[in-house]
């Protein structure tokens, strides 16, 4: 089946809105850090918060207004994703819509409230509003109440992976010829709690800038936000704007690769680099790294190194930061949006591990296809192709 990215959206520590970010992205920002604090001990952490003007665009519901920030998070990149793809949600629209959403942390926030309550005061104090918001599937279900939707709703659970296994999931429910559309959503928020976890798990640094393809990992900085993209079979999605003039050129999914698990960091490079024999990227391809500081830097680049060439690397966390559940939907979003600009931002890699500062002259640089290489700290790895089609 042919699937074409119909609409995008995400919420990140630089703003919200795709061509505003990417933006900000070519012009060289970068994500500042907030120190956040365990009140059990002296350790404090780096974070990417996502500013307060990016969630103002939230609509007014009910189901927001107690909700924890991946909620709202969530909303407003679905939102403007099914907005992005000029599709109004009616009833008849909004049966023929699933949802799939890609989480890995979850409502953190709420479940550590929730535990405190029965831990300092019994468990007949815990409220029970919260408990909903403890739960994996809480964003899923406050979006899908949002728009309207009460079919096909799911939540994959997973790693940095989660995101491409979600949008797998995407590619077989709309063989289902009942739904014409799927939206993606991924989403996160970050907290003192995962911080101290990463940490002892040795994954994390003490302070930014996230360095990427070096060769002694130092680690990497939480963030949060949302990601979401509506997918699209493509004949349905001309069908539906038949009346309307085509779009000019749209970004469409060549090939999703669901991957598979490894069980020791040091399997990590030969799982990729299966998934890169298979996706097949060249010399002319850009690859959009899950690199984030970490052991998956050298598993990348050693995968690109032996399939790739010398394909030119870009590794968007560097600047965002790691948001695990959403991070591989930015990363999709970076592919798109590179094809459709011809443009990328300053500091690139070679499959080599050699940084490149291309200068503003050499930003319209065309592209083949977008490969979105994701690597999970929790042993799972997935792969996709994007191109661009007139």
């Amino acid at each position: 089946m042919s699937l074409r990215i119909g609409g995008m959206g995400w919420v990140t520590p630089l703003g919200s809105g795709v061509s505003e970010v990417w933006q900000r992205l070519l012009d060289g920002a970068v994500a500042q850090a907030e120190t956040i604090s365990s009140p059990l001990g002296k350790r404090s952490f780096p974070i990417f918060r996502v500013p307060a003007d990016a969630t103002s665009r939230a609509p007014a519901h009910p189901r927001l207004r107690r909700s924890s920030a991946i909620s709202r998070f969530a909303a407003v990149a679905g939102l403007a994703a099914l907005e992005d793809a000029q599709v109004k949600l009616d009833a008849h629209a909004a049966e023929r819509t699933a949802i799939v959403f890609a989480i890995s942390n979850g409502g953190v926030v709420y479940t550590k409230r929730f535990y405190h309550e029965v831990v300092e005061s019994g468990a007949q104090t815990a409220s029970p509003l919260l408990f909903p918001e403890t739960v994996f599937n809480a964003p899923a279900s406050h979006l899908a109440a949002i728009l309207g939707i009460t079919g096909a709703s799911y939540t994959l659970v997973g790693d940095g992976a989660v995101g491409l296994l979600a949008m797998k999931m995407a590619e077989d429910l709309l063989q289902n010829p009942t739904l014409d559309r799927c939206l993606v959503v991924g989403a996160e928020e970050a907290d003192w709690l995962l911080c101290d976890a990463y940490h002892r798990w040795r994954l994390l640094r003490a302070a930014p800038p996230i360095e990427c393809f070096q060769p002694h990992p130092r680690g990497m900085i939480l963030s949060e936000g949302a990601g979401a993209v509506l997918i699209e079979p493509k004949a349905r999605a001309s069908a539906r704007r038949s009346e309307d003039p085509p779009p000019a050129r749209t970004i469409q999914i060549e090939s999703i690769d669901a991957g598979g698990n490894f069980t020791r960091q040091s399997d990590a490079a030969a799982c990729m680099t299966k998934i890169f024999g298979r996706l097949g990227p060249g010399d002319d391809d850009l690859i959009i790294a899950s690199a984030n500081g970490t052991f998956i830097d050298q598993a990348e680049r050693s995968a690109a190194l032996h399939c790739g060439g010398d394909a030119l690397l870009y590794a968007p966390k560097a600047v965002l930061g790691e948001s695990v559940g959403t991070s591989s939907i930015w990363q999709v979003i970076c592919g798109a949006q590179a094809l459709m600009t011809g443009r990328l931002p300053l500091t690139l890699y070679t499959s080599h591990g050699i940084s490149t500062r291309p200068s503003a002259r050499d930003y319209n640089v065309p592209f083949r296809r977008a490969i979105v290489s994701a690597c999970g700290m929790n042993q799972q790895a997935a792969g996709l192709s994007l191109v661009i089609r007139d």
